[in-house]
């Protein structure tokens, strides 16, 4: 199996668009191509040949950028198979426990449902690389615009599961936003504190917080902490259903 190189692209207001890129067979994925222009420039700046790009789900900022980009690479479009009505210009569809090789790498694809109906997210073990777009982001997860608590945080447990020392390349740059709502609901967790402050040092410095390793997730995410006692308490919810948890905290982002 083959190491991917992961190249990371701002794009937009806070979009982040990668580049993965198997040195062995020289074959490079787009991965959510939100917008064109600066993808196939940045390509070619690092001498990658476009073969394929992989989208989670089908909102715009995620396959904005795919037609244009087959049409400049003829490359490979790979996607969620219970979404792919909505996935511009799809090739290849996979669903739960598919494999997928981009040249000598090798993705597990989890269907991840939540955020959108029909929402993948792709695992290249051997690199130690989780592309989750909008499910999963460091500190956070996405808005249910399609799914319930109960499919989110089933999805969340399977990404949860994953290494501690995985790279989690989300979709956004919403880290210092997603700080400052935790500490609302665990206030007294010292290692979401001492993240928070981290934080705070980089994006003044304008660097990026993504990606984060699943290890400081499981530590300080609290979405990914509703089966936690101390989180619970924390909500005056102790004893109360993972689930009912993960509502309560998700209600409470959407209204901060």
């Amino acid at each position: 199996m083959s190491v991917l190189q992961v190249h990371q692209i701002p794009v937009l207001n806070d979009n982040y668009v990668y580049l993965a890129h198997c040195p062995e067979s020289g074959a490079t994925a787009v991965v959510d191509p939100a917008v064109s222009g600066p993808v196939l420039a940045e390509a070619e700046r690092l001498g990658w040949r476009i073969t394929h790009i992989l989208n989670t789900h089908h909102h715009a900022d995620h396959v904005g950028g795919n037609l244009e980009i087959k049409e400049a690479t003829g490359c490979t479009i790979v996607g969620p198979k219970p979404d792919k009505a909505r996935i511009p210009g799809i090739d290849v569809e996979l669903d739960e426990s598919d494999h997928y090789m981009l040249g000598a790498a090798e993705a597990r694809v989890f269907f991840v449902p939540g955020h959108t109906r029909g929402h993948i997210a792709y695992w290249f073990e051997e690199s130690g690389c989780l592309f989750c777009g909008d499910t999963l982001f460091a500190l956070g997860c996405g808005r249910l615009f399609e799914g319930t608590p109960e499919q989110m945080w089933s999805s969340l447990s399977k990404l949860r599961a994953l290494p501690d020392e995985t790279l989690v390349y989300c979709a956004h740059e919403y880290t210092q936003a997603n700080a400052r709502f935790a500490l609302t609901v665990e206030p007294q967790n010292e290692a979401l504190r001492a993240r928070s402050a981290r934080i705070d040092a980089a994006r003044a410095q304008g660097e990026p917080t993504v990606p984060s390793s699943l290890g400081e997730e499981k530590a300080t995410n609290p979405f990914l902490r509703a089966d936690k006692p101390e989180l619970s308490e924390a909500l005056s919810l102790a004893g109360v259903a993972p689930e009912r948890v993960f509502a309560e905290v998700r209600s409470r982002k959407d209204n901060f």
